[in-house]
């Protein structure tokens, strides 16, 4: 029998022992983050081709030939430019944001999962425009076109506010004027978007080329240089 006195209690750990869980996550999380954002881009601007349809035999015929029926899926031709434009534009702004974010948290996480889901999204409308850019319908087509173009840009919007707000989740030392710079970019960026959207009901041509100068201008405009503070 084992006598009760010798039985030895394991002692409880302090509360310093026990496992500390961070609110937020270091550089390392980030990174993974990025090269997730940087598979689901590359995905989604692969799939934009896929809208373009190779004629089938049977119709060249009747368009006269080969040449003739490829010229004729010129509108497929110029949605697809346009969004592999747009979506690199896109993917591009994604990073700079990332040059300045060095940690992460859970929200931050449902943003940026937010934002792919819309970017994820950008094959339907091109499909959808192309498609209906000569069609009675096209007012609608490029409503949905540029209404997506709005969604990214709260998208993009909600995660940088997020991630900037009291410099929550931003490396230290990053120029407070860049910081300044880039609210600026979304504050009015997504009302031009909302501009582009409202055109789409008068002109989808100059809806779209709107959509399509603000992706590459907010895109290349004011590349950080992540000055040191003087």
């Amino acid at each position: 029998m084992v006598n009760a006195d010798i039985v030895v209690k394991t002692p409880e750990l302090p509360p310093q022992h026990t496992t500390h869980i961070p609110k937020t996550f270091e550089r390392n999380e980030t990174v993974r983050i990025e090269a997730f954002s940087d598979g689901v881009f590359a995905i989604a601007i692969t799939l934009l081709v896929l809208g373009i349809k190779v004629p089938a035999a049977r119709d060249v015929g009747a368009a006269g030939s080969l040449g003739t029926a490829l010229i004729k899926l010129w509108p497929h031709y110029l949605a697809f430019v346009t969004s592999f434009i747009t979506i690199f534009a896109k993917w591009v702004n994604h990073h700079r944001m990332f040059s300045f974010i060095q940690r992460t948290d859970h929200p931050f996480l449902y943003w940026n999962g937010l934002l792919l889901l819309f970017i994820t999204f950008m094959p339907f409308p091109t499909a959808l425009l192309a498609e209906y850019l000569l069609h009675a319908e096209t007012t609608i087509a490029g409503a949905v076109f540029a209404g997506t173009f709005v969604a990214i840009a709260f998208a993009f919007k909600g995660m940088w506010h997020h991630a900037s707000k009291n410099g929550r989740l931003l490396a230290a030392g990053v120029d407070q004027r860049e910081i300044r710079q880039i609210d600026m970019q979304y504050r009015y960026g997504t009302l031009l978007y909302l501009v582009a959207f409202a055109i789409a009901f008068v002109s989808v041509g100059l809806s779209v080329g709107v959509c399509l100068c603000l992706s590459v201008f907010f895109a290349f405009k004011g590349w950080p240089t992540m000055r040191k503070r003087k």
